[in-house]
């Protein structure tokens, strides 16, 4: 089994910074790709940012240059540093992974709890 745990949410002004962050635990194989979406009231989860085991990058066109991904040393952490917030950004922010728990195993998405990041104007 595998479990993802977040953390850094909270309340920002806007203009302000956040680095959240997302740690892996459990039988790993291979990690394929860590993600990061986020769910705003009322609104559908969306991708927002994306990174895979060689280190290429995917980002949601409404974040770039603002935000940026990039794996922990260990390789199964990843941060997402998130600048120049504005109240559109506040939403829950849900950690993935697609992790492989062994040779046989061709892939499973696993899902965090979320942490909450909300901006004020």
């Amino acid at each position: 089994q595998v479990e993802l745990v977040e953390s850094g949410g909270g309340l920002v002004q806007a203009g302000g910074s956040l680095r959240l962050s997302c740690t892996a635990s459990g039988t790993i194989w291979v990690i394929e790709s860590m993600a990061w979406y986020r769910q705003a009231p009322g609104l559908q989860r969306e991708l927002i940012a994306q990174i895979t085991k060689s280190g290429g990058t995917y980002y949601v066109d409404s974040v770039k240059g603002r935000f940026t991904i990039a794996k922990g040393d260990a390789q199964n952490t990843v941060y997402l540093q998130m600048n120049s917030l504005t109240p559109e950004d506040t939403a829950v922010y849900v950690c993935n992974a697609d992790i492989r728990g062994g040779i046989l195993d061709y892939g499973t998405h696993y899902w965090g709890r979320g942490t909450l990041v909300t901006v004020s104007s």
